[in-house]
């Protein structure tokens, strides 16, 4: 495996890693903060997340030899950081415990495998174009940030898919480090902090209201917002994702780690695309290689706890942003060509990319759950027989 191992499969997993934490990790401090939990338990909260995104990225990398990437439910924790008020630590943990023991039991049934079976792909490519448009386009925002090292990145990256495609995204990256270095774009070194976080235990309480009001919806969320995109991303990208696996690794993630503050584990999707796409490597056999490095760097970074993330706080976003948008960019364009390549189911595709790129929210749950949901609609109304002109 080492002799295969390539430095675009180390890039792909630092971005992923960087991407992954600095795009919600404030959104974790905020559920941190509605739970009432101390800061022992907070850092419990970063090295147990940490690692369960690893330790599943790695299982289920290696078992299965595709780019399978997890990570925690940003949706949910979303909801967290907004439905938590009056509930205790420990009653959240039992609906953490809830949710994780639906995950299990979702993945064991294989009932999602099936329904994700029925999604024909240029609705799964243009579910994902959808989803990864926005990072695409936030390379460009960046613009009015930073001109001067988006500039800089842009003009490498050009460059680079002419004289080094293989390594373009690795040198992005560092041209961009080494230019926001200069320019004094990171962050107060001051604010990093050096300490050693250690799990700590919280023993559940099971709450009715609570598992009803909170890890019920963290479920819905996590199923609808995460997990079926994941499922999609890996599909676009030209992998038969093991649904059911998956859902049990990261499920059984969630059971185990929930006291400690890990409190929903499912397949990844903006992450994933990075590593399944043609910048991680050129050969879809070995890009499983680029998940195994962010599963490593994921252990890495939550064994680190705090003083890790102190340090992703500190880069600058318009860099992040940049980096993030060129990764995708290859991935973008392939799906949004093979969810519009046929013309029959067009229209359905085209919806669905629109409808998912509007970013509505229905009922706490993404626009790719109902994005998803019309353009099966479309799809079964056009495909349905013209009626016959009556004879006279």
């Amino acid at each position: 495996m080492l002799r295969n191992l390539k430095l675009s499969h180390l890039a792909a997993g630092a971005i992923v890693v960087l991407v992954g934490y600095t795009s919600s990790v404030a959104i974790i401090f905020q559920a941190i903060e509605a739970v009432g939990a101390t800061q022992t338990q907070a850092n419990s909260w970063l090295v147990v997340l940490g690692l369960g995104m690893g330790l599943t990225s790695l299982t289920l990398s290696l078992r299965f030899r595709m780019p399978i990437l997890t990570a925690w439910s940003t949706p949910g924790a979303a909801l967290l950081a907004t439905g938590l008020d009056g509930v205790s630590l420990p009653q959240a943990v039992g609906a953490f415990l809830f949710c994780g023991a639906l995950l299990t039991l979702t993945g064991l049934t294989g009932w999602f495998e099936r329904l994700a079976k029925l999604i024909p792909d240029s609705l799964a490519n243009a579910l994902l174009a959808g989803i990864l448009f926005q990072f695409g386009l936030s390379a460009f925002h960046a613009l009015s940030d930073d001109a001067a090292l988006v500039g800089a990145m842009g003009v490498t990256f050009l460059a680079g898919k002419v004289l080094f495609p293989r390594y373009a995204i690795p040198v992005v990256l560092l041209v961009g480090c080494l230019w926001a270095a200069g320019a004094g774009s990171f962050g107060d070194l001051d604010a990093l902090t050096f300490s050693l976080s250690m799990p700590e235990f919280v023993a559940p309480e099971f709450s009715l209201p609570v598992l009803i009001g909170v890890g019920l919806p963290l479920y819905v969320v996590t199923m609808c917002s995460q997990n079926m995109p994941g499922v999609v991303t890996l599909r676009g990208a030209g992998y038969p994702p093991p649904v059911s696996a998956s859902l049990t690794v990261t499920g059984l993630a969630s059971l185990i780690l929930s006291p400690f503050g890990g409190f929903a584990f499912n397949l990844a999707a903006i992450t994933a695309a990075i590593c399944a796409g043609p910048e991680a490597d050129e050969n879809p056999k070995s890009r499983y290689l680029s998940s195994v490095i962010a599963g490593v760097l994921y252990c890495l970074v939550g064994l680190g706890g705090a003083t890790v993330i102190s340090l992703f706080l500190i880069a600058p976003q318009a860099l992040i942003a940049t980096v993030a948008g060129l990764a995708l960019l290859s991935t973008i364009g392939n799906s949004l060509s093979a969810a519009l390549a046929e013309s029959r189911g067009r229209e359905a595709a085209l919806i669905t990319f629109m409808m998912t790129v509007s970013g509505v929210t229905f009922a706490g749950i993404g626009a790719a759950f109902w994005a998803l949901l019309i353009g099966l609609a479309v799809t079964r109304l056009t495909a349905l027989p013209l009626p016959q002109p009556i004879k006279t």
